[in-house]
């Protein structure tokens, strides 16, 4: 007979099953990875709220992208760098704080969705209405739009977390490298079909809203490329919107695999490693194809360069 451990504060962590030759590249990997999402994203926040050339509705909507990345980021992959060095029995944590980092990795997947609707709505008004974009999009409705992103997140995630809370839990053995909805209410013995259906229709709904809106706004945003004679007008749009796109595709495409994998058990492993890449990939590439893509950051950050390369002479 299975023995049970009900309501237990201590949980266990299965972490990621790395042979002892892989240990150390694999932690200097995740180490320079969250090093370098942290410098590249703090510093283009940092970049965007300092340089007054910059306070455009597109940059400050990225701000979100870019502080949800470091927020997701910073609160999972120090956990898991500690975990690689520590016997799979000694990966213990509290229940709390489980419930924390389930919290923060689904706010960061979802708000990464919500932000990139609230982006692509930007795009479609400086593309498709360009002569009222400044009227529409003031400051005042910038901040409706981030706290619309974070707060229907919030939101969404609180009600799926709560739903997990409530049950008791008759396991302590997290079968993940962070806890996450799913590892936390299969500790449970008792009938989960209530998260299940919450969890399919939260799934289906964030999903169907994020494609809905990215696939109606770059439709019309293409009818408006395809009936304008302007050439400045593509240029812009082909440049911010390739970008924009680009960032969603990467964040997508991260997701629809690690959901795929839940679906297959035998390949738990892989599962587990692309539970850790779907924050550590896009939160890498984010600030890179961003600042590559933007005109102004590059002019920004050469000006700069240039004013350090300068020394003064008397």
């Amino acid at each position: 007979m299975e023995n049970y451990t009900y309501n237990s504060l201590t949980l266990q962590l299965e972490g990621l099953s790395i042979t002892r030759t892989n240990k150390y590249p694999a932690f200097f990997f995740l180490l320079s990875a969250y090093v370098f999402i942290l410098i590249a994203n703090v510093g283009i926040v940092v970049l965007i709220w300092t340089e007054r050339s910059l306070h455009q509705p597109m940059y400050l909507l990225f701000c979100n992208l870019s502080i949800n990345d470091v927020m997701g980021n910073s609160l999972l992959v120090p956990r898991v760098l500690t975990d690689i060095h520590v016997p799979p029995s000694e990966r213990l944590i509290h229940f709390y704080e489980c419930v924390m980092q389930a919290f923060t990795a689904h706010m960061f997947g979802t708000n990464a969705h919500t932000v990139l609707m609230i982006m692509a709505f930007d795009r479609y008004v400086a593309i498709c209405n360009p002569l009222h974009y400044s009227t529409i999009m003031t400051n005042r409705m910038v901040i409706k739009l981030t706290v619309s992103a974070w707060g229907v997140a919030f939101v969404l995630v609180g009600i799926l977390l709560g739903l997990t809370v409530r049950l008791n839990r008759c396991r302590t053995l997290i079968m993940n490298p962070y806890c996450d909805n799913a590892s936390l209410f299969k500790l449970s013995c008792e009938s989960v079909s209530i998260n299940n259906i919450y969890g399919l229709a939260f799934t289906v709904v964030l999903l169907s809203s994020s494609i809905g809106s990215i696939v109606l706004t770059y439709s019309k945003i293409t009818v408006a490329c395809l009936t304008s004679k302007s050439k400045s007008l593509n240029s812009k749009a082909l440049k911010t919107c390739s970008t924009h796109l680009c960032l969603y595709l990467i964040m997508l495409v991260s997701g629809l695999i690690l959901i795929t994998l839940h679906r297959f058990p035998q390949y738990a492993e892989y599962r587990k490693i692309s539970a850790i890449l779907f924050n550590v990939i896009p939160g890498s590439l984010n600030p890179v194809i961003y600042g590559l893509q933007s005109q102004e950051i590059h002019k920004c950050l050469s000006n700069m360069f240039h004013l350090r390369k300068v020394k003064p002479t008397f």
